[in-house]
């Protein structure tokens, strides 16, 4: 099966998806809350969603795995591997803040050749796959042309559990706060990397991120023409839990500020 088969039907396994979130919103009690750590939220929502989606992809790529957040299946391949959040934003979503989406990415080997990201809310499904434009629903989508920070509205994530660097966090983003249009924390990773695809987003970055988190809006930055890279300037931001992603004509300005703040 062709990438772009692929996509279409992961593009509507998400929809499907995201209609269970969207209908269990509107009866959701907070006392269907669990922890899974500090600050860590998840529901009921989130494993049946991701059970939705497990089923699904198991149709469509029988020999695949999962990298799963709710560990709803724990089996690896070989080859193909989907890395999947089946609601980014959860916090917001058990507060009734409407900014979360599903997100799913397929890894063949160690190469991230597709990503999906329905922010279910907007009704926006975003999606790339190797070698393909990016698109917005059908609508070929890329990175903003500003061409400096002073230019730019930036997308970051507060800390939430680990608050070792926290210090550092925040002289970067009173730097970043004087120096740009503005920032932005709409509390979903995956809704930051496609907002910076699609040119709302001049940059976003973050630290301590999830495969799951990241790994479809990985994808669709790139395909849109934008950057990915780690607080180092290297490819690798999965396992190094650090992520910026540009619109390509910011990153050099953007990784000397985060490398004079982030790195003391």
């Amino acid at each position: 099966m062709q990438l772009e088969q692929i996509a279409n039907r992961v593009i509507e396994l998400s929809k499907q998806a995201g209609d269970f979130i969207r209908q269990e919103r509107k009866t959701f009690s907070t006392d269907r809350i669990e922890y899974k750590g500090l600050n860590d939220l998840v529901s009921y929502v989130d494993k049946t969603a991701e059970g939705i989606i497990v089923a699904g992809l198991e149709k469509i790529l029988p020999e695949s795995g999962f990298i799963t957040e709710e560990k709803t299946s724990t089996k690896m391949a070989e080859r193909y591997n989907w890395i999947i959040d089946p609601l980014d934003g959860t916090t917001n979503f058990i507060h009734g803040v409407p900014v979360f989406s599903v997100s799913i990415a397929l890894k063949e080997y160690n190469e991230l050749v597709l990503g999906v990201v329905y922010e279910i809310n907007q009704d926006e499904c975003f999606y790339a796959w190797k070698g393909s434009p990016a698109y917005l629903n059908g609508q070929e989508i890329k990175v903003s042309p500003a061409p400096k920070i002073s230019d730019s509205l930036i997308a970051t994530g507060f800390p939430y559990y680990d608050f070792v660097k926290q210090p550092q966090y925040i002289d970067l983003l009173t730097h970043l706060m004087k120096s740009c249009h503005g920032i932005r924390r709409l509390g979903s990773a995956a809704t930051d990397l496609v907002y910076t695809a699609a040119g709302r987003f001049d940059a976003f970055y973050e630290y301590n991120l999830n495969a799951w988190d990241v790994a479809a809006g990985i994808v669709i930055v790139k395909q849109a023409g934008g950057h990915v890279v780690n607080f180092s300037s290297g490819d690798e931001v999965i396992e190094s839990r650090e992520l910026l992603a540009t619109n390509g004509k910011i990153t050099d300005e953007m990784l000397k500020v985060i490398q004079e703040y982030f790195n003391k």
